[in-house]
């Protein structure tokens, strides 16, 4: 809980960080409106047709594997159904068990996947598929999180209610302030990561004045 604590002003100046990318970002056109497109694709199929809680939970549990292999464990077993999923793995820590709730796995894939084409086939005639594909992808991961969310999860019960909403907060708006200075190409990472510095700081002063 503490930790939580001292991280909120982090979130605070994440947040402000993401706005000034946003609007700074605004009139990349050509990359907004199929991502927001692909979104929309994604809300539809959401509102009107059965959700497909099996391809999000094999992507929920896989993301659980992937982020031990990045910490060195080993997965003994992974199971995946419509209602749930479980994995047995070697080792856990705080990102092993909030990492599905923020890192879009689908989403990765669809840019790795672009990556792959674009660099052995020039796939530049596709970048508006490209961020079509993304902005659903992004989509899925966000609605489908939020209606997990709303059930008892296991993940969340082990950390913390608190640590694991900052976690959780901190990690989505990372996702976005890494990606979006890479995808809309108005605003360089360098000056993003200096923006989320200087927010920050501006809020430990505000809270400082403040005491």
């Amino acid at each position: 809980m503490i930790i939580a604590i001292l991280l909120l002003p982090v979130c605070i100046g994440a947040a402000s960080a993401l706005w000034l990318v946003l609007r700074a970002s605004g009139s990349a056109d050509t990359t907004w409106i199929p991502m927001l497109a692909g979104a929309a694709c994604w809300l539809a199929v959401y509102l009107l047709l059965p959700r497909p809680m099996w391809l999000y939970v094999v992507g929920h549990e896989l993301t659980h594997a992937l982020w031990v292999w990045l910490f060195g464990g080993r997965v003994k077993k992974l199971r995946a159904t419509a209602q749930g999923g479980h994995v047995i793995v070697s080792k856990t820590n705080f990102l092993i068990a909030l990492a599905p709730y923020f890192f879009p796995f689908y989403a990765v894939i669809v840019v790795a996947v672009f990556a792959t084409g674009h660099l052995l086939w020039n796939w530049h005639a596709y970048l508006a598929w490209f961020h079509l594909l993304l902005g659903a992808a992004y989509a899925f991961h966000l609605t489908l999180t939020c209606q997990i969310l709303g059930l008892e999860q296991s993940d969340i019960t082990s950390q913390g209610y608190l640590f694991s909403a900052v976690v959780i907060f901190l990690g989505n708006v990372m996702v976005l302030l890494l990606g979006l200075p890479l995808l809309a190409a108005q605003v360089d990472l360098p000056t993003a990561l200096v923006w989320w510095r200087d927010c920050t700081m501006e809020v430990f002063r505000s809270v400082g004045r403040w005491f």
